[in-house]
């Protein structure tokens, strides 16, 4: 009985390393993607990492809480700098 118990204490600690560590790969602002059973995959941002899952804000602004485990990072294109009215003319150059 000694036993088991010091190794069901173990696995709980090993399980809650594993998640500490997924849950430090998140910060609050960053762009995620998941897909929910029976639903299309999400898209959305981190607004809170809880203890044991994170609380994303979907573009279709529903909330929903999620293991880090079912997140994956989304890289965002950031816009161009350049007013949409200004335009670029290249001179030729003479060689």
């Amino acid at each position: 009985m000694e036993l088991n118990h010091r190794i069901i204490v173990r696995l709980r600690y090993l399980q809650e390393a594993r998640m500490k560590q997924q849950m430090q790969s998140f910060r609050v602002g960053d762009h995620v993607s998941f897909h929910a059973p029976g639903h299309d995959p999400k898209t959305g941002i981190v607004i809170k990492c809880n203890r044991k899952a994170v609380t994303v804000v979907t573009d279709d602004q529903h909330q929903w809480y999620v293991a880090p485990v079912f997140l994956s990072r989304v890289i965002v294109a950031e816009p161009d700098h350049q007013p949409a009215h200004s335009q670029v003319i290249q001179l030729r150059s003479e060689q």
